[in-house]
């Protein structure tokens, strides 16, 4: 999971990507990048941390232009990140483009033997995004036969992209000279959409990956991007979109709605809020016939996601609501956070209890979803330090059994609570005095209830169905015994990249 952005302005972009990045930033606070086109010439800068963290006055000095793109990363490898791997990425042949990519891409190791061996194209880094954007290059190169570019050109050779690249995908992409390019795979299974900004100097465009950083800058919120479209926008602000796959289909990812996503956004016409909420009226009815009523004094969300799906459920059994965490702003989020120990700690410093809410009481805890389980079982017993006399924990997502390889930080089965473990098993596991979760197909019809034409999800850590066809338990061995290898010491003195290119062709 990342936020990506770009835009094409009227005016100089980079306060823009910057504040967009702000908004974004839930999404990855691994690394953060900038990149723009002035003339034929992009100035990028990128590097670990917050955004907020990364750029200073004058690395934003130095990223002149009215077009560019932004990245927020976090690595689904869950481990140190490779300032290396920050994005965006840039090639210089044969156009000068910078990418940037949310998603993941499953076949990205055959990929890039691929490019070396048949394409003659070298990949620097362990990244898939570094793949993803040497095929679009390749594939450009074959389209336009080296020559001008046109849109309808630039749509072919997205075609051949999707034909070639198997995972998820959402991208954006400058052309120096050219323009802005968006697409997303052919499952729409990671978001995308784009807004508009008329100014006296003409309409400005953008293409983020949720309506909350269109909104927030005053974009108006045209669409979101439909799997397998890609959209164009030039230079002089001429907008033009194609469908670029065969066989497309909205599967989009169910945990956007659960935990990933703003609650303020709207992801293929589900608003996130409504959703949670929804989520916690059909939760509240696994509650009612789980535990007997009368055994809960009080219904607490663990800060923040699971507010609104807690505030519903209170609301549903007719349950006192109370805040009994409360959350220290200025700690990452321990879902994001790599390492299992860095996770562990963080926990107590990134919330505390109101001891009055607690002490003498059973307490119903709301959680958005459990995963490896190390955050639930330390708040747990936080409650129990706290004076409850009866711990219960309900989540609004079911059971997370399988890895996801889609983009989630959740790739090894050995690390999720739920993959080997009955719900019994879980609820001591976490020392919960009960435990109830979601059932799969509330969720998939919470969603549906904010748009009943969404028929089909993106569902793999659920139900361990991979859409994409390629997963199979070979590959997901490769990846468990990939991520079990130690990795290499990195160099903090390169944790900051800065660049100034002048592409090849343009």
């Amino acid at each position: 999971m990342c936020g990506i952005v770009g835009v094409v302005g009227t005016s100089p972009v980079n306060q823009l990507l910057y504040d967009a990045l702000q908004l974004l930033q839930h999404r990855g606070q691994d690394a953060a990048g900038i990149a723009t086109a002035h003339g034929n010439t992009f100035h990028m800068f990128k590097g670990n941390g917050l955004a907020r963290d990364v750029f200073r006055t004058r690395n934003m000095r130095a990223l002149p232009g009215n077009s560019g793109i932004a990245q927020v990363r976090y690595p689904t490898a869950g481990s140190a990140s490779n300032p290396e791997e920050a994005q965006p990425f840039y090639v210089n042949a044969p156009f000068g483009i910078t990418l940037a990519h949310n998603g993941n891409l499953t076949n990205w190791e055959r990929l890039k033997d691929e490019l070396f061996r048949i394409d003659r194209r070298h990949i620097n880094t362990n990244s898939d995004s570094e793949v993803l954007l040497n095929v679009l290059a390749h594939e450009l190169q074959l389209a336009s036969e080296g020559l001008v570019l046109d849109p309808h050109t630039i749509f072919r050779a997205v075609a051949g992209m999707h034909r070639r690249v198997r995972g998820s995908y959402a991208i954006v992409a400058q052309i120096a000279g050219y323009g802005l390019l968006g697409c997303r795979d052919p499952y729409g299974i990671r978001p995308l959409c784009f807004g508009v900004h008329e100014t006296e100097a003409g309409t400005e465009y953008m293409i983020a990956s949720e309506s909350v950083a269109l909104e927030g800058l005053g974009f108006r919120f045209v669409r979101d991007v439909a799997p397998g479209e890609a959209i164009f926008i030039d230079l002089d602000g001429r907008f033009y979109s194609q469908q670029c796959a065969e066989n497309p289909s909205l599967n989009p990812c169910l945990f956007e709605y659960v935990y990933l996503a703003r609650p303020d956004s709207v992801i293929d016409g589900v608003s996130v809020y409504g959703a949670r909420l929804r989520l916690g009226e059909y939760l509240a009815e696994q509650v009612r016939a789980a535990v007997p009523l009368g055994d809960i004094d009080v219904v607490m969300p663990i800060p923040d996601s699971s507010r609104p799906a807690a505030l519903q459920l209170a609301t549903r059994l007719g349950l006192p609501y109370r805040e009994g965490f409360i959350k220290n702003r200025y700690i990452g989020r321990t879902f994001i956070m790599p390492g299992q120990a860095v996770r562990k700690k963080s926990v107590r410093q990134k919330l505390n209890t109101v001891g009055v809410e607690f002490k003498g009481k059973s307490v119903l805890l709301v959680d958005d979803s459990i995963v490896r389980g190390t955050t639930i079982r330390e708040i747990v017993q936080m409650a129990r330090d706290a004076g409850a006399v009866k711990v219960m924990v309900a989540s609004s997502a079911p059971p997370v059994r399988y890895p996801n390889v889609y983009g989630i930080d959740m790739p090894t089965r050995a690390e999720l609570i739920a993959a080997r473990r009955s719900e019994e098993e879980i609820r001591r596991e976490i020392g919960a005095d009960a435990l109830i979760y979601q059932r799969l197909e509330d969720l998939r019809q919470a969603v549906r209830d904010c748009n009943p034409a969404l028929t089909n999800f993106e569902a793999s850590c659920f139900d361990g169905h991979y859409i994409t066809g390629d997963v199979t338990p070979e590959y997901l061995d490769r990846i468990e015994r990939a991520r079990m290898q130690p990795r290499p010491a990195e160099d903090v003195a390169r944790n900051q990249l800065s660049l100034a290119i002048e592409p090849i062709d343009a």
